[in-house]
């Protein structure tokens, strides 16, 4: 097998590689998402901010030190749009997700096995009147099911 065709074919196997493809689309996909969010952000949150409000515009705030001038506006327009995307996302898609999560778990929880005795914290059987321990008499506590 020549060089040119052995290189060809390992380039193949790492393109095709299951995690090399879940992260172009991931990528794909955040971009048609940072899109939309910045859409839904721009033009329809800000306004509301801006009709209750006024126009957030800080583009012009400047500050000068030694004949040096710092144009700290768009700094704060571009940190003030973070905080209203970020909220944006957490309302609308983290707090729907984590809701939906939570509904679709079906798992029972998990009834300990073990209990902390309280002389030594070491881990004994709920059940247990003396502890393996430390052997202290400990009040007996019925396993629940």
């Amino acid at each position: 097998m020549s060089p040119v065709s052995s290189t060809a074919s390992e380039f193949k196997a790492f393109i095709l590689r299951g995690n090399v493809v879940d992260l172009a689309v991931g990528i794909v996909i955040g971009t048609a998402f940072t899109a939309v969010v910045t859409g839904l952000v721009k033009d329809l949150i800000t306004p509301i901010i801006a009709a209750i409000f006024g126009k957030p515009d800080f583009s012009t705030i400047s500050f000068t030190i030694n004949n040096s001038t710092f144009l700290v506006g768009d700094f704060v327009n571009a940190v003030v749009s973070f905080v209203i995307i970020a909220f944006v996302v957490f309302l609308f898609v983290v707090k729907p997700v984590n809701h939906l999560m939570a509904a679709r778990r079906s798992q029972a929880p998990v009834t300990p096995v073990t209990r902390e005795c309280p002389f030594c914290l070491s881990d004994v059987p709920v059940a247990a009147t003396r502890c393996a321990f430390c052997t202290s008499n400990i009040a007996p506590q019925e396993a629940t099911s």
